[in-house]
C-alpha cells in the first residue's frame, strides 16, 4: 500500500503534524476506552461471580424453595414429605438471613453492599457441600456464639473469644462470643458471613413454621431430574429445582443485574463516542480545508479524485486504529482504576484477574475504526470534488444554498421534535418516556443541522455583550467565531451534548428533591422519624424502645407489605397503628379508620380496578393464602404508603416474621414538649441499636436528598468525560484554525497587533464559541428534563424544579472552560512569527 504516491503523501502528511495527529487520535482513545473498559469491568465482574457461584448448590441433587420470592418458606411438614419420597437419601433444611455484625468499637461491621448474612452451621456429616474450614477456633456449639469469616473478623477487629453483638431485622439485637474464624472461596468485598447453631438460627430467621429452602441428596438410585419431578409431584405448591437448575438461575439473575450496569457504562461510553465523532469530523473538515491548494495540486499533477478521496480516507483509517489500539489499553487501565476506586470506596465487589476478551478486542477496534472513517467520509467526498484552479483561490467557502437546505431539514425535525416532547410530556409510564425520548433525539438532530445558522445570529449577539468591551480585538474575535458557521457550529455541538445531558440529569435530580419535601410537607404529620439501613429496615424493638420516651405519644411503623391484587403483584403498606395519626391521607371518600380486614386504597389504585367503598378486593399473600379484604376508604395518591394501606390486624399476615421491620417508624410528640429534649431521649433509647438513626422532618428531606446526590455524583463523573473530550475538540480546532489563518496573523501582527492582543482574540473567539455551544446545550436540557419528569409523575416526582443556580453555573463554567481550552493554542497563535507567515502567501 505504503507504494502508491498518493498513499505515501498521506502517511508523510500524517507523520509532518504531530499536534494535529496527536489531538485526533486523542479524541479516538476517549471514545473506544469508555467501550472497552465497559466491558472489562463488567466481564471480569461477571466470571468472578460465576466462580462464586459455581458451586452454589454442590452436591445438592434437587432444592425445594417457595415458588414466591419473599414467602415464609418451605412448610416444615413437607420436610417429612419430601424425606418419604422414594430415592431422597439425605434432607437437610436451610434457614438464615441478614444480619448485622458490629465490631469491637461497638460499630457495625461495613460491607460496602455485599451480602451480610447469618447462616445454621451444619457439621461436615450432614453438609451436602465442602465443610468450612476453620483458622481458628471452631463452630458454634451453644446458643449465643457465632463463627465468623475471616475477611469480616480481621474489619471488624474480632477475634477468637471475644463478645460482640449480633442485630437482625426481626428479632432486634443479641449479644455473641466469637467461637472460630473461618475461611469461604472468595473471602473479599466486604462479606459477612456468620455462622450459629442450628436451634439459634432457627429461632432468628423463621417464625418456627417455615424454613428457607430444603435441599435433597439422592441415593444414586435416580437421576437428580427424575427426582425432582417426584419431589414436584409430593410438594405441588413448591419451586422444585435440580442442583444444575439452581446454579443456572443464580447464574443467570447476576448475569441480568450485570448486564443493566454494562448497559448503563456503554451508554456513557457511546456518549463518548458521539461526542468525539464530531471531534473527529470537524477536524478532518479542517484538514481537507487546510490542505485545499495541496489537494487540488496533486490533481493538477494527474492525481484522480478517488485518489485524492483515498488519501484523505487513509489517514483516517490510520488515526481510527492507531486510537483503538491505544484505547483499548487505555479502557483495561479504566477498568482497573474503577475496580480500584470501588474497592477504595468499600463498595463490596469480590476481587478477580481482569477479563479482556476476544469479543472485547474487536468491538473495540470496529467503533474506533468505523466511526473516525466515517466521520472521515464527507471531508473525503468533498475533497474529490476540488478542482485544479481552486490552487489558486486560499480556501473555498461553504455555498448558502447548503446551508440553506441543512437549515430547511433542521427547522423540521425542530417541530416535530418539540410537539413530540410536549405530546409525551402529557402522559405517563413507559410509552410517555419514549415519547419524549424521540422527540429528543429530533431535536437533537435539528440542533445539528440547523446549529451553522444559528451560530451567526447567536454569536453576534453574544460577541456584542462579552466581545464589546476589549474594541477592535473583540470585533475581531467576533467576526473570526461568525466566518465559518459550519466550523463553529460543529466544535460547539460536542459541549452542547454534554451540558445537555448534565443538565437534565440537573433537572431530574432537582425535581426529586423537590418532590421529596413536598412528600414529606404534606404526606406526613410526624414530627420524627427512625429510620435503618435501607436492606434491613428499623430493626425489632427499636419502635418499641421509642415508645417509652417521655414526650412521646404515638409510635407507628410502616412496613412494605406486597400483595397479589387482581393478576400483579404490588407493593402496598401495612401500619402498626393508626395511618390516620401519622400521616396525612387526604380521604376522598369513606373513613381513614382500619380495623380487622379492612383496607385504603390511592384513589389511582380505585380507578384502576373500578373499586368504591364497600368493595371486595382479594388479595393473596407471598405464601399463597387468599384473604378478602374490604375497602373503606380512598385517599389521594400518597408516595409514602403507594397504592394501598392495610389495617394492623393483617400485617401478621402480608409480611413474614422472619424480615418483619418497618421501613421507617414515625413518632408523634406531645404538645408543647422540647424538640431537643424528646431528641435526646430517642437517641438514648435506640442507642443500643447502632444502625437507627432519629431525624427530624429536616434531617429526613437531607437523608433522601443525600441518596440522590450519591446517584447523581455517580453520573456527573461518568458525563464529566463526554464534557473533557468537548473541551479538547475546542482545543483542536483553536489549535487547526491558527494553522489554517497562520498568514492572516502574521499579517495582523506586522500591521502592528501585539502578541497579547493576538492571544486575547483567540481567547474571546474561544469564549464565544464555547458559550454559544453552552447556550444550546441548556435550552435543549432543560426541556427535555422538563419532559422526562412529566412522564415520571406517577412515580413520585409531582414537582418540577430547574436548579437556575447551578444552570448560572454551568454558563459561567463553560466560559471559563474556552478561555482554558484557548491557552495553547493562543499562546500558539502569538508566537507566530510576521515575516515568515507572510512569506508563505
Amino acid at each position: 500500500m505504503s507504494s502508491n504516491p498518493i498513499n505515501k503523501v498521506a502517511l508523510r502528511n500524517i507523520a509532518a503534524h504531530k499536534v494535529r495527529l496527536l489531538l485526533t487520535v486523542l479524541s479516538v482513545v476517549l471514545g473506544t476506552a469508555f467501550v472497552t473498559g465497559s466491558f472489562v469491568f463488567t466481564d471480569t465482574l461477571q466470571r468472578t461471580f460465576d466462580d462464586l457461584f459455581a458451586d452454589v448448590a454442590q452436591g445438592v441433587d434437587v432444592r425445594v424453595s417457595p415458588e414466591q420470592a419473599g414467602a415464609s418458606g418451605v412448610p416444615v411438614e413437607d420436610i417429612d414429605v419430601v424425606a418419604a419420597v422414594p430415592g431422597v437419601q439425605t434432607v437437610v433444611p436451610s434457614f438464615g438471613g441478614g444480619v448485622i455484625v458490629l465490631d469491637s468499637e461497638g460499630a457495625a461491621i461495613q460491607t460496602g453492599g455485599a451480602p451480610a448474612e447469618g447462616l445454621a452451621y451444619l457439621p461436615p456429616d450432614r453438609r451436602l457441600g465442602d465443610p468450612e474450614t476453620f483458622v481458628a477456633g471452631g463452630p458454634p456449639t451453644a446458643d449465643g456464639q457465632i463463627a465468623l469469616n475471616s475477611s469480616a473478623a480481621e474489619r471488624g477487629a474480632l477475634e477468637v473469644g471475644d463478645t460482640t453483638k449480633i442485630l437482625t431485622a426481626a428479632r432486634g439485637i443479641q449479644p455473641v462470643t466469637i467461637s472460630g474464624i473461618y475461611d469461604v472461596k472468595s473471602d473479599s468485598g466486604g462479606y459477612v458471613g456468620a455462622l450459629f447453631t442450628e436451634d439459634q438460627a432457627r429461632a432468628l430467621f423463621t417464625d418456627g413454621r417455615h424454613v428457607q429452602y430444603v435441599d435433597v441428596a439422592s441415593d444414586g438410585s435416580v437421576t437428580p431430574d427424575e427426582l425432582r419431578d417426584e419431589i414436584a409431584a409430593a410438594v405441588p405448591d413448591m419451586k422444585v429445582q435440580t442442583g444444575a437448575e439452581v446454579t443456572e438461575e443464580v447464574k443467570s439473575d447476576v448475569e441480568q443485574a450485570l448486564s443493566f450496569l454494562n448497559y448503563f457504562l456503554l451508554a456513557f461510553g457511546a456518549i463518548a463516542l458521539l461526542v468525539g465523532t464530531f471531534i473527529i469530523y470537524n477536524t478532518f473538515s479542517m484538514i481537507v480545508a487546510q490542505r485545499l491548494r495541496e489537494l487540488a495540486l496533486l490533481r493538477a499533477v494527474g492525481a484522480s479524485r478517488q485518489q485524492v478521496g483515498r488519501s484523505v480516507t487513509l489517514e483516517a483509517l490510520v488515526v481510527g486504529l492507531v486510537g483503538s489500539i491505544l484505547g483499548i489499553a487505555a479502557g483495561v487501565a479504566l477498568a482497573y482504576g474503577l475496580r480500584a476506586a470501588l474497592g477504595a470506596a468499600d463498595i463490596g465487589l469480590p476481587s478477580g484477574p481482569l477479563q479482556l476478551a476476544p469479543r472485547t478486542v474487536i468491538i473495540a477496534l470496529l467503533v474506533g475504526v468505523v466511526v473516525t472513517v466515517v466521520s472521515a467520509y464527507a471531508p473525503a467526498r468533498r475533497a474529490t470534488k476540488v478542482p485544479p484552479v481552486a490552487a489558486m483561490r486560499e480556501e473555498s467557502t461553504a455555498t448558502v444554498e447548503s446551508l440553506r437546505i441543512r437549515t430547511i431539514v433542521g427547522a423540521v425535525a425542530a417541530v416535530a421534535g418539540a410537539v413530540l416532547v410536549v405530546i409525551g410530556a402529557q402522559g405517563t409510564g413507559g410509552g410517555a418516556a419514549s415519547t419524549v425520548g424521540v422527540g429528543a433525539l429530533a431535536l437533537i438532530l435539528a440542533v445539528l443541522l440547523a446549529a451553522p445558522a444559528l451560530s451567526r445570529p447567536i454569536v453576534g449577539a453574544l460577541g456584542a455583550v462579552f466581545a464589546r468591551p476589549f474594541g477592535a480585538v473583540g470585533r475581531l474575535a467576533r467576526t473570526n467565531a461568525a466566518r465559518n458557521p459550519r466550523r463553529t457550529a460543529a466544535t460547539a455541538f460536542a459541549l452542547t451534548l454534554g451540558l445537555m445531558l448534565v443538565s437534565v440529569i440537573a433537572v431530574f435530580g432537582a425535581s426529586a428533591k423537590s418532590s421529596v419535601n413536598t412528600l414529606v410537607d404534606t404526606g406526613i404529620k410526624s414530627e420524627f422519624m427512625l429510620t435503618g439501613p435501607q436492606m434491613m429496615g428499623v430493626p425489632a424493638g427499636a419502635e418499641a424502645a421509642a415508645a417509652e420516651v417521655s414526650g412521646v405519644t404515638e409510635v407507628v411503623g410502616v412496613f412494605g407489605a406486597q400483595a397479589k391484587f387482581g393478576e400483579t403483584d404490588e407493593f402496598g403498606a401495612a401500619m402498626s397503628g393508626p395511618a390516620g395519626d401519622v400521616l396525612s391521607l387526604d380521604i376522598t371518600a369513606g373513613t381513614e379508620q382500619l380495623a380487622g380486614d379492612e383496607m385504603l386504597v390511592s384513589t389511582d389504585t380505585a380507578a384502576t380496578h373500578d373499586l368504591q367503598v364497600g368493595s371486595t378486593v382479594p388479595l393473596t399473600n407471598r405464601d399463597g393464602d387468599t384473604i378478602e379484604t374490604t375497602v373503606v376508604g380512598i385517599f389521594e395518591d400518597n408516595q409514602v404508603v403507594g397504592p394501598w394501606v392495610l389495617s394492623e390486624d393483617m400485617l401478621d399476615r402480608f409480611v413474614p416474621a422472619a424480615s418483619r421491620a418497618p421501613m421507617v417508624v414515625l413518632l408523634n410528640t406531645a404538645d408543647g414538649s422540647d424538640p431537643e429534649t424528646i431528641r435526646a431521649g430517642l437517641e438514648g433509647a435506640t442507642k443500643q441499636f447502632v444502625v437507627v438513626q432519629v431525624l427530624d422532618r429536616e434531617q429526613f428531606k437531607g437523608q433522601q436528598a443525600a441518596q440522590i446526590n450519591m446517584l447523581l455524583g455517580v453520573l456527573y463523573g461518568l458525563l464529566a468525560l463526554a464534557v473533557v473530550i468537548a473541551v479538547l475538540g475546542i482545543v483542536n480546532t483553536l489549535a487547526l484554525s491558527v494553522v489554517e489563518r497562520r498568514r492572516e496573523i502574521g499579517m495582523l501582527r506586522a500591521v502592528g497587533m501585539q502578541r497579547a492582543q493576538v492571544r486575547r482574540t483567540i481567547y474571546l473567539e474561544s469564549l464565544l464559541i464555547a458559550v454559544f455551544g453552552a447556550v444550546i446545550g441548556l435550552v435543549l436540557g432543560l426541556v427535555f428534563g422538563w419532559g422526562f419528569v412529566r412522564t415520571l409523575a406517577d412515580q413520585g416526582l409531582g414537582e418540577i424544579t430547574v436548579p437556575w443556580g447551578q444552570v448560572l453555573a454551568m454558563l459561567i463554567g463553560s466560559g471559563v472552560v474556552g478561555v482554558l481550552a484557548a491557552l495553547w493554542p493562543g499562546i500558539r497563535a502569538a508566537k507566530t512569527p510576521p515575516l515568515e507567515a507572510i512569506a508563505d502567501m
